[in-house]
């Protein structure tokens, strides 16, 4: 009976030395993760309740607009595939979600998820972005990374914070719903990957 006292003693010595160095990270790494898990959320409701009050015909011809079309942050260089992102690094993911998130950092305030503080997009942003932050300086050393940050913010989508005709208009909301959807998964898609990495037993495939 001593005997089983001791093993399991040890087995919960033996587990808590192995993943002490990695709490901090995984802690961090989890709310991330649920941060822009809950902002894609409100991407996708937002561009939901968009296309729902659409006529058809508009529909179409948007959706035809904009597969034509490109979002500013395509202009941040990120893996094509999901082979290319599996094979990333895990500071790689981190910076190219930081830079994703803080591309829309203008343009979020023509963005609202509802009334509710939780559902309010530009403070869920920030706070991502913080959180972002710590694990890139957890994963590396200097900060030479961010040193040409303020160069790395995109223009707020062009003109759309000018007098617009009605269907011009439209289109830049519809373009901005879009590609703030899909920005957000991409993040999402990074963080979870990178957040995978730090447990070695855990299956990482897309």
């Amino acid at each position: 009976c001593n005997c089983v006292k001791l093993v399991l003693l040890l087995s919960v010595l033996s587990l808590g030395v192995s993943s002490q160095p990695i709490t901090d990270s995984q802690r961090l790494f989890s709310i991330a993760v649920s941060r822009v898990q809950h902002l894609h959320l409100l991407a996708q409701r937002r561009f939901s309740e968009f296309e729902s009050s659409l006529q058809t015909e508009e529909q179409r011809q948007l959706n035809k607009i904009f597969l034509q079309d490109f979002c500013n942050s395509d202009y941040i260089i990120s893996p094509i595939d999901k082979h290319e992102t599996q094979r990333s690094s895990v500071l790689k993911l981190l910076s190219i979600s930081y830079r994703l998130v803080e591309s829309w950092e203008f343009s979020s305030r023509s963005l609202s998820g509802g009334s509710a503080p939780r559902d309010q997009i530009s403070p869920k942003l920030s706070e991502l972005k913080t959180g972002i932050l710590l694990l890139i300086r957890a994963n590396q050393d200097g900060a030479e990374m961010f040193s040409d940050s303020s160069a790395l913010q995109l223009a707020p989508y062009g003109n759309y914070y000018q007098s617009l005709g009605a269907d011009e208009s439209l289109r830049r909301t519809y373009e901005l719903l879009a590609c703030f959807k899909k920005d957000m998964h991409k993040v999402e898609t990074y963080l979870t990957v990178a957040k995978c990495r730090l447990s070695p037993e855990a299956n990482c495939t897309l």
